[in-house]
């Protein structure tokens, strides 16, 4: 899609991505990864007793699922994308083992900041499939090179 076209979709929404499993192994997975292996995470009987009532995913778990939600939503045609960073994030409902978490994505903002360099901010919303609390929203951007 050119960035014309790209720009007429501000303050519409992008669509939702597919469903993502997020289970104990994909838990385990980014806790040896990130070497953050908080019992709340990666020890189901210790879990039981908190709370939840079982074992959550990291929030930057959950942040880092955003790409792959994100990479079947209309993007713009430029020649190279990079991730630019977030003016909000918040962590609003914690992401239980087994569940699943999908994308809803809504274009913000794109602007030409310098000649051939674009700045597009998304409001992407996870939700948690069969809950009424999203996992988090937050305010993404990314810069685009034409």
């Amino acid at each position: 899609m050119k960035l014309e076209e790209m720009q007429a979709k501000v303050g519409e929404g992008l669509g939702a991505s597919d469903w993502f499993l997020i289970d104990q192994a994909r838990i385990d997975a980014f806790a040896e990864t990130t070497e953050d292996r908080q019992f709340i995470h990666v020890d189901p009987e210790a879990a039981k007793a908190t709370p939840f009532g079982q074992t959550i995913a990291h929030g930057f778990l959950t942040v880092s699922m955003l790409a792959p939600m994100m990479a079947r939503m209309d993007k713009p045609a430029v020649q190279m994308s990079v991730n630019y960073g977030f003016n909000k994030l918040r962590f609003l409902s914690p992401v239980k083992s087994g569940k699943r978490i999908r994308g809803q994505f809504k274009l913000l903002e794109l602007i030409e900041k310098r000649p051939g360099q674009w700045l597009q901010t998304v409001e992407v919303t996870v939700e948690i499939e069969g809950e009424d609390k999203p996992a988090l929203i937050a305010e993404w951007m990314f810069q685009h090179f034409v």
